[in-house]
């Protein structure tokens, strides 16, 4: 068993040390279906699927309301999961508002089971040119550390969680996003987030977020982005159907591409 990894070569052009870099990015899985996992645990567990089902939709519902009233919810078997947010940061007062949140966040931290194996699994690394070809692949000599969602401190001043705490009321803030210092960056960031109405009758309004300190780009025409289309920074409104595809280029590395149609109705 083993993560597989992406190396591409591409052409950067923006960043400190413009050119053509490897780029590393997850390989695409294939999604499981819902019904193979409840097959799964049904014959490791002796239980019915349909009871598996029913049993895991009932918690699934719980672990909703309990998380947003504010607490860190189990989840059996694999660690935590909790909402949060983030936002900007205000020297004044009167400046806090609600629009001072960037986006709503769903913070899941894994328990030491889990942590232990994805520490334990090795990671096998294909490396590409810019045109698909296998050039060689290799496997990982890293050394399997394991990102803490809970302590994962950035250094930018801006962009960092306010959460309320499950139970006490009390908040805690951090989670910034990643190292903004310039230098080279050895992942991509994550791909943008695209949200807004997908079925509209006269118009909708779309909002793009990414990593903190990330620039965004976007087409509406349904081709990839790069860095010399349209860059984000506020809201646009469509007026008719369009395929919005965007990307986040932070430090010079660009993130996986996102994409969402959205439809007009007749």
């Amino acid at each position: 068993m083993a993560i597989k990894v992406i190396a591409q070569r591409r052409e950067l052009k923006i960043g400190n040390k413009p050119g053509k870099r490897f780029v590393m990015r997850p390989d695409l899985y294939v999604p499981i279906a819902e019904k193979k996992v409840f097959a799964e645990a049904a014959t490791h567990s002796g239980i019915s699927s349909g009871i598996i089902k029913a049993a895991w939709d009932a918690a699934g519902e719980v672990i909703r309301t309990w998380a947003t009233e504010g607490h860190s919810v189990p989840l059996p078997g694999l660690g935590t999961m909790r909402f949060g947010v983030r936002s900007k940061s205000v020297e004044n007062l009167e400046d806090v508002k609600t629009g001072l949140i960037t986006t709503r966040r769903i913070v899941f931290t894994p328990n030491i089971e889990v942590k232990d194996e994805l520490k334990n699994t090795s990671i096998q690394i294909t490396c590409l040119d810019e045109d698909g070809n296998v050039l060689k692949r290799v496997t990982s000599g890293d050394s399997g550390n394991v990102e803490d969602p809970e302590n994962n401190n950035g250094s930018g001043t801006e962009g960092g969680e306010n959460q309320n705490g499950g139970g006490n009321g009390g908040s805690q803030s951090g989670e910034q996003g990643g190292n903004q210092n310039g230098g080279a960056q050895s992942e991509p960031p994550a791909a943008p987030t695209i949200s807004g109405k997908t079925s509209f009758s006269d118009s909708t309004t779309v909002s793009l977020s990414g990593p903190d300190g990330a620039d965004i780009y976007y087409t509406l025409d349904g081709s990839t982005p790069t860095s010399e289309s349209t860059m984000y920074s506020e809201e646009f409104e469509l007026t008719d159907s369009a395929t919005v595809k965007s990307i986040a280029i932070l430090n010079g590395v660009s993130s996986e591409v996102a994409s969402k149609t959205f439809t007009k109705n007749a």
